[in-house]
């Protein structure tokens, strides 16, 4: 028997329970599991979180861009995680995978240091994975973090002389078809295309509306403090919150006389209302009003001018939403729960009418980082018809030498110009007659609003979601 004693083991030590990443990994399942939306999902959670002292507003802060920043790079991080594990993809755990790509986040898209960012997601993955597939995530994780997120790119991006669409699908963390399909839209060079494949991974800002006649953007530029807020840079309604800010905690708010509503969403209401109209203009329309920001603008800019509005909107719970973004208006207005291709009302009974159709959201990918992934090139086929029929619609149910706005959160042309054609052209049944209206003059002081009639806006040129917007004038 040898002198030599063996050495003890280690005595076993619980993991450290981290709540900023616990919270982050819990929202990364529920958007995997439930196709839920992370910007859904998050706020709730960290309201709840922050009952607990010791969760602040830098936790809230982390948490947030744990959670943003993973969804929004998942491609490129998925790409990465492929050259650093002994199988496809596909047959890693999803919980596995989403505590990797929180790791490769933190190493390759934060300043989070490299011993912090691997020894706290290997700690994650204790609590929530085992410690038997922690090891397998440390594994992995060290050979993440041989290089930074420049080095990654050259190794696992082709050559964007070799395949462009795959180069900036990868460089930029979107699917190859969605890159071809805004490229289609945007038209141009490599560089107007990098700067809104750029945009769609910055956070957006939080802007508010001033609803007309309920507030002023005086009032919350006041509520909020010159040093947090900036003035609208298109919209004489909208207030932009420069550091984030929590709306709710504003009064204008809370009592519904302002809301949260992206600028871009601003302009295709206010465009609307200023479009020329013969004859009366009495009654409004929006017929696909959920969840209620344009209803709400729409809706108080009508009562300044002794119209009603009457916003639809297919399904309860979010007819529900419309009616309490409503409630307080000025003027008279009626919300309803109805299918606007199948509408109650009488053809002809408006002056005005808005169609801010169902689309695949491609024109939202800021605020929304997952749906790039959750989308198919076939989804593009299954809104076409309802579209066209919507528009269909919209021009049957305005009255003749009335005014129609189809709008949509998408620049492809798809979803866009070519539905419009379709349906003035004859293609999708319509049996009424409308011409163009130059929406550009409408839109005052924005630039690059394109060759017209209609316009698109875009992330990278004008800071707004990716809106695009038809007006037409029913002739017959």
């Amino acid at each position: 028997m040898s002198g030599q004693s063996r050495r003890p083991s280690k005595p076993y030590r619980r993991p450290k329970k981290d709540p900023v990443r616990i919270l982050a990994f819990e929202a990364l399942r529920a958007v995997d599991e439930r196709d839920a939306y992370a910007n859904l999902v998050l706020p709730p959670m960290l309201r709840k979180a922050r009952e607990n002292e010791d969760f602040d507003g830098r936790d809230a802060a982390l948490a947030t861009e744990l959670v943003y920043g993973t969804l929004r790079r998942q491609g490129t991080y998925d790409a990465i995680i492929t050259r650093c594990v002994d199988r496809p993809l596909r047959e890693v755990d999803p919980p596995v995978l989403d505590v990797l790509s929180l790791g490769a986040h933190q190493l390759l898209g934060t300043r989070i240091p490299t011993h912090a960012a691997v020894s706290a997601t290997v700690e994650l993955a204790r609590v929530v994975l085992g410690d038997g597939r922690a090891k397998f995530v440390n594994a992995v994780l060290r050979k993440i973090a041989a290089d930074d997120m420049d080095g990654w790119l050259e190794r696992v991006a082709p050559e964007y002389d070799d395949d462009p669409e795959e180069h900036l699908g990868i460089v930029h963390a979107h699917p190859r078809w969605v890159v071809s399909a805004l490229w289609d839209a945007l038209g141009g060079g490599r560089a107007g295309m990098e700067d809104l494949l750029e945009a769609d991974n910055e956070r957006p800002e939080v802007t508010l509306v001033a609803r007309p006649g309920r507030s002023t953007t005086e009032e919350l530029i006041e509520a909020v403090g010159e040093e947090s807020a900036l003035p609208g840079r298109w919209s004489p309604y909208a207030v932009r919150l420069a550091e984030g800010g929590e709306p709710g905690a504003l009064d204008a708010v809370r009592e519904g006389r302002a809301g949260v509503q992206d600028e871009g969403s601003q302009l295709v209401a206010a465009a609307l209302a200023n479009a020329p109209v013969e004859g009366t203009d009495r009654i409004w329309l929006d017929g696909c009003a959920g969840p209620g920001g344009k209803a709400a603008l729409l809706g108080a800019l009508a009562a300044q001018r002794g119209a009603k509005l009457l916003a639809s909107e297919k399904q309860p719970h979010r007819a529900r939403l419309v009616a309490r973004s409503l409630a307080g208006n000025p003027g008279p207005y009626e919300v309803i729960a109805a299918d606007g291709t199948r509408p109650p009302w009488r053809p002809g009974s408006f002056d005005r009418v808005l169609m801010d159709v169902p689309c695949t959201g491609l024109g939202a990918l800021r605020r929304r980082p997952e749906a790039r992934w959750r989308r198919r090139p076939e989804d593009l086929d299954s809104f076409a018809p309802l579209q066209r029929e919507l528009l269909r619609q919209a021009l049957v149910s305005v009255r003749v030498g009335g005014v129609v706005g189809y709008a949509t959160c998408s620049p492809h042309p798809a979803e866009t110009r070519a539905v419009v054609e379709d349906v003035l052209k004859g293609r999708a049944g319509a049996d009424v007659t409308a011409e163009w209206i130059d929406a550009r003059p409408l839109i005052p002081g924005v630039p690059a609003l394109g060759d017209g009639p209609d316009v698109q806006l875009w992330p990278h040129l004008h800071g707004t979601d990716a809106m695009y917007l038809a007006l037409l004038r029913r002739t017959a």
